[in-house]
């Protein structure tokens, strides 16, 4: 699995790849992360990637003409890609999107910046995601969430079973998890997970699942 992440900011993501189970995932060659600088393919001497919005307001907008020639560098014809623009405006990431985008060879990350991007930028990409009702400074924090989220589902990543009775499987969140001590300032371990009856233990475990509740969008 390829990620290429365009963003204004390279340096942000210095920190949070390489550590834990992402710098593993590289070292074991299953992803590559390559992280393009959108300045790269400004024209000025200024390197701008940004102007005034027409109409009028506040902010700059971040300009169509710059993101194309990045998209189109970027863009390769042997590999099954996906671009993705990080959005407000998108439909809600959820774990059966981060499963969906496991099936592909090269995911394109595009990190907003500013009051946004150029409308006509849309048009551009495959799909606008959203990782939740805020605002954030850019795209690059959902952009690491989204490398973080897939990666941990490509085989060889993870255990299998590590990912498969989990927390929004089903539309289900996982069910409480207790370990040493079994008593602990008057909080005990229930009972029957002590009871070394693995049946009873998956009824309660299944019994004791949280249904995900959707989120509603304005």
């Amino acid at each position: 699995m390829k990620y290429t992440i365009l963003t204004l900011f390279p340096e942000m993501f210095t920190g949070p790849f390489d550590a834990s189970i992402i710098k593993r995932a590289k070292e074991q060659q299953i992803i590559d992360i390559a992280i393009v600088n959108t300045r790269d393919f400004a024209t000025d001497k200024h390197k701008s990637v940004d102007d005034r919005p027409y109409g009028g307001g506040k902010g700059m907008i971040m300009r169509v003409d710059i993101i194309d020639r990045a998209l189109t560098h970027i863009k390769t014809n042997d590999t099954k890609t996906i671009t993705v623009l990080l959005d407000p405006k998108g439909r809600y990431y959820t774990q059966e999107l981060a499963r969906k985008l496991t099936s592909y060879d090269h995911i394109i990350l595009l990190c907003g910046h500013y009051e946004g991007v150029d409308e006509r930028v849309r048009s551009l990409v495959d799909e606008s995601l959203s990782i939740g009702q805020y605002v954030l400074t850019g795209g690059e924090i959902p952009a690491m969430v989204i490398v973080d989220s897939v990666t941990r589902l490509l085989p060889g990543v993870l255990d299998s079973e590590a990912t498969h009775d989990e927390s929004f499987t089903d539309n289900f969140l996982e069910y409480p998890q207790y370990t040493r001590p079994p008593e602990y300032k008057g909080m005990k371990v229930p009972d029957i997970l002590l009871s070394g009856n693995h049946k009873q233990i998956d009824a309660w475990r299944t019994t004791n699942k949280a249904p995900v509740i959707p989120e509603k969008k304005d």
